[in-house]
């Protein structure tokens, strides 16, 4: 068997030939010799180094002139998509083939037998658990939708070769494979316009109609085997578009209208197309097999009077139940169905309906033909009802605080209840909401004039109670908010959802939709126990929370991180994360903690199976939302198979933080000081950088590509929340997808070398949690991954885009000085020669890639700098775009 770097490899060369000869055939020798040349050319400089291959490359890449340098941005671009379906390739193959490392729920059951832990406590966690993926619209993902399709494609056709069985169908597969590689190499990689909402939503449903839909029923029926246990359906899908409206107006009640109605499409279509093809396939005859009474009624009422099924009563039934769908169909969609039913009937009311028609239809098979069908694709089918109803995925509905304040106030002041509610204290704002909510008055008059944000959000929610009403009372469940910083932050929410019927006040007052707090800025995760505390002990709280006995919280990675450095983001997080709990086991509540995690290190991204596994203890117990966001939504959900991988993943490392033995506490406890001291010195280290030095932010403007990245059309969203040149109103997102593209990386890994140097913390006792703290070493991990990435050199030649040269050696000196620091300090902790020595695979797929990203950054610097100095050509800002999307590409991730 191949080790996984010589498979890469093998893979690599062989989808990079194709490539190489769709360039030939469609473009001429002398492009694709022109591109080879350089290719080999950065390849000899990345495996032999010297001065000598450096200049040789920089030559051959000034060479190029503008039309030239395009193209051959376009043709790395391309290569390094090749590169990824290669690795994603490896990944498919272990899970076709059963490698055992490809099931981590059953090496994790393995792991726990070990420690006592039996599948049936398994089960019961996961009865009473929810693990939710939450799709996000934040714009990092810079492939089209189409790019994505055609890799998809590639990926089909490079499987079926390998898979070929004789030498004439494999020459037939690789005629495919290059028919699929032309196609791709012709495709435009960059948008023409800019992504609206409803481009975002319909990419969001692209992954439930690829993926979801079918393999989560499957996967639980697979569940169901290993536990030897029925189980509910824990883990569900949500998501943000459509709904999350922080920093967005262009997210609007029409908006999550269309959101909805397109969802619901999704959902009605797939179960329309199984309902059809069941009908085809069970023709038993009643003459020849028992038929149960609820079967034959549920026949009966179908209207189906053909002479031809009248001893078909599977059919028939089945026909009722189409019948039935396809007429809720327009109601949900505002469509017609793809194919119309023959039959008149009427629409089902909810989902559970339509569930308990198929439940009576599989009650009856089991019956009368036994338990081999409580396989198959009825019972998949019925738990495809159960998970995704007639809604297809939860939206969380989001706004900032401060939007919430506003509203408030206007309707306060319209209404004659308070003049001026934001010149009010916190004591008094919360007295004033309490006293709102403790009766049935409106503060909204249809008959008044408010201004335009008022209205607005006052839209929004009344659409969300007429989609609750439409698509059932799992279509939104949270309204998460954005910057809470008090307990009034999460009182005005209740007030708006009053307004529009969702908050039911009275003695025993009751909400369709919880008020749930964001935080994101170091402060406010140090305030959140205090803030908690003082909400949940609020008698208006406890009877809201007295049937779901539940409270989630949002803590927000992206922005934390941006505050006060990865370190001291993580370890924040840790802690805010560890006294959240104390303060809901002190009400009597289970917590749910919602993980705003980022696609990148310095955004809270990495392995979410070590992140589970890095969490405080107890703050798991078998309930976890983490936010998807970006392009790692393609990375882990485009693919059936990895997409299937991904969810088994993230539900090992749920049972594993939940119920395997873990030395946290007593660690945590042992060595917290340790981590308080380089949490503060790498938190100093970072702010002095970021927030202290003079023209910092004119560096980072002129050092990273930030103006022409918000020139792409990737997302809906603004780049920064304020119109102001700042640091603090920029988005996080930009942030890190700027120091991505220069290479620096800083966001993932600046202030820990001075860190480990100011604090005083012995290397010896680094050494020591390293090795025994889950928590630290997968801190660590992500570091180094993040400095392996990143590459002093290249930063430099960005560096040199600012005008002010002076200052750019004075800041790019430090950066470079920190660099080496906390290069130094991470391989004296770990143990390691050379970053990456114990994580040879990803240091390959790294090695592999870096001949192709590195030249990347060098054709952006040069197109950026003759941007910047007035050249308007419109082919150099596709070539700076390419270039982007190249580089993103490689690094698979960006923001």
């Amino acid at each position: 068997m191949k080790s996984a770097p010589s498979e890469l490899r093998a893979k690599v060369r062989f989808l990079g030939k194709v490539l190489g000869d769709v360039i030939k055939s469609q473009d001429g020798e002398a492009l694709f010799n022109r591109i080879e040349d350089i290719r080999k050319t950065s390849v000899a400089f990345h495996r032999e180094g010297g001065a000598a291959n450096a200049a040789l490359l920089e030559e051959r890449l000034r060479s190029l002139d503008l039309t030239e340098t395009v193209r051959f941005a376009h043709s790395f671009a391309c290569f390094l998509q090749i590169t990824n379906i290669a690795e994603d390739s490896i990944q498919r193959d272990k899970m076709k083939d059963g490698d055992a490392r490809a099931d981590t729920l059953a090496g994790s059951l393995r792991a726990l037998e070990a420690e006592g832990v039996g599948a049936a406590e398994v089960a019961e966690l996961l009865a009473a658990g929810l693990i939710a993926p939450v799709i996000t619209a934040h714009p990092t993902e810079v492939r089209r939708k189409s790019v994505l399709d055609r890799a998809g494609a590639i990926a089909a056709a490079f499987t079926a070769w390998e898979k070929a069985r004789t030498e004439a169908e494999r020459q037939g597969f690789e005629t495919e494979l290059l028919r699929e590689v032309a196609i791709f190499w012709r495709t435009r990689l960059l948008r023409g316009v800019r992504l609206g909402v409803i481009d975002e939503i319909e990419t969001a449903v692209s992954y439930f109609e690829r993926s979801f839909l079918a393999e989560l029923p499957r996967l639980y029926a697979h569940w169901g085997r290993q536990l030897k246990a029925d189980l509910p359906s824990f883990l569900r899908i949500g998501s943000w578009v459509g709904g999350d409206r922080d920093g967005n107006p262009f997210v609007t009640a029409a908006v999550q209208r269309q959101a909805f109605a397109r969802q619901s499409q999704a959902a009605l279509q797939a179960y329309l197309e199984r309902i059809h093809a069941l009908g085809a396939e069970l023709s038993i005859s009643s003459e020849l097999a028992k038929m149960t009474p609820g079967l034959k009624a549920l026949a009966d009422s179908s209207g189906d009077a053909s002479p031809h099924r009248l001893d078909e009563p599977y059919r028939r039934a089945l026909r009722g139940v189409y019948a039935r769908l396809a007429a809720t169909y327009p109601l949900l969609t505002g469509e017609a169905p793809p194919r119309p039913a023959t039959l008149v009937a009427e629409p089902y009311p909810d989902a559970k309906a339509l569930k308990a028609d198929l439940q009576t239809i599989l009650d009856a098979l089991i019956e009368s033909q036994g338990e081999i069908f409580a396989t198959g694709p009825l019972p998949e089918l019925i738990r495809a009802v159960d998970i995704f109803g007639f809604h297809l995925a939860t939206l969380d509905l989001r706004q900032n605080s401060a939007v919430h304040a506003r509203t408030v106030a206007e309707l306060m002041s319209v209404a004659g209840v308070c003049a001026d509610y934001e010149a009010l204290n916190e004591a008094a704002r919360c007295e004033l909401l309490l006293s709102e909510l403790a009766h049935g008055r409106l503060l909204y008059s249809p008959f008044a004039q408010y201004g335009e944000e008022t209205q607005r959000e006052y839209s929004v929610l009344s659409a969300a109670a007429e989609s609750r009403r439409r698509y059932g009372s799992e279509a939104i469940r949270a309204y998460i908010v954005s910057n809470t910083t008090s307990v009034s932050d999460l009182l005005e929410v209740y007030i708006l959802l009053k307004e529009v019927g969702l908050f039911h006040p009275g003695e025993t007052p009751s909400t369709e939709i919880f008020a749930e707090p964001l935080f994101e800025t170091i402060p406010d995760l140090r305030a959140a126990p205090q803030t908690m505390g003082a909400y949940l002990a609020l008698p208006l709280i406890k009877s809201l929370l007295a049937d779901e006995r539940l409270q989630e919280v949002m803590i927000g990675y992206s922005d934390s991180n941006k505050d006060g450095s990865y370190l001291t983001s993580t370890w924040e997080l840790h802690q805010a994360s560890k006294a959240l709990l104390a303060v809901t086991d002190k009400a009597d509540l289970r917590l749910q903690l919602f993980h705003g995690r980022g696609g990148t290190v310095g955004r809270g991204g990495g392995s979410s199976y070590e992140a589970l596994l890095a969490q405080p203890e107890g703050t798991v117990r078998g309930r976890i939302r983490i936010t998807e966001q970006g392009e790692v939504v393609a990375n882990k959900y485009a693919d059936p198979l990895l997409a299937r991988q991904s969810l088994e993943t993230i539900t090992a490392g749920v049972v594993l933080a939940s119920l395997a033995k873990t030395s946290d506490q007593n660690l945590a406890g042992r060595h917290g000081g340790a981590l308080d001291k380089l949490s503060q010195a790498s938190m100093e280290a970072y702010r002095n950088l970021v927030y202290e030095t003079p023209g910092f932010v004119d560096y980072f403007y002129a050092a990273t590509p930030l103006t022409e990245i918000v020139e792409l059309n990737i997302g809906s969203r603004p780049a920064s929340r304020q119109p102001t040149r700042s640091i603090e109103g920029l988005r996080a997102i930009p942030w890190v997808f700027s120091w991505s593209q220069s290479r620096t990386m800083l966001p993932g890994w600046y202030g820990f070398g001075s860190a480990v140097e100011a604090s005083g913390v012995s290397l010896s006792e680094l050494n020591d949690l390293h090795e025994a703290w889950p928590f630290f070493a997968t801190t660590l991990a992500n570091m180094e991954m993040v400095l392996a990435k990143a590459d002093v050199n290249i930063a430099r030649r960005y560096a040199g885009l600012v005008e002010d040269k002076t200052l750019a050696s004075t800041i790019f000196d430090r950066i470079s000085a920190e660099w080496e620091k906390t290069t130094n300090a991470l391989l004296a902790i770990s143990g390691q020669g050379a970053l990456l020595d114990r994580h040879p695979e990803l240091a390959e797929a790294l090695r592999t890639r870096l001949p192709y990203i590195d030249p990347l950054n060098h054709l952006q610097i040069e197109l950026i700098r003759r941007r910047r100095a007035g050249d308007a050509d419109e082919a150099v800002r596709e070539g700076i775009h390419l270039t982007i999307n190249g580089v993103a590409a490689g690094l698979r991730n960006s923001g």
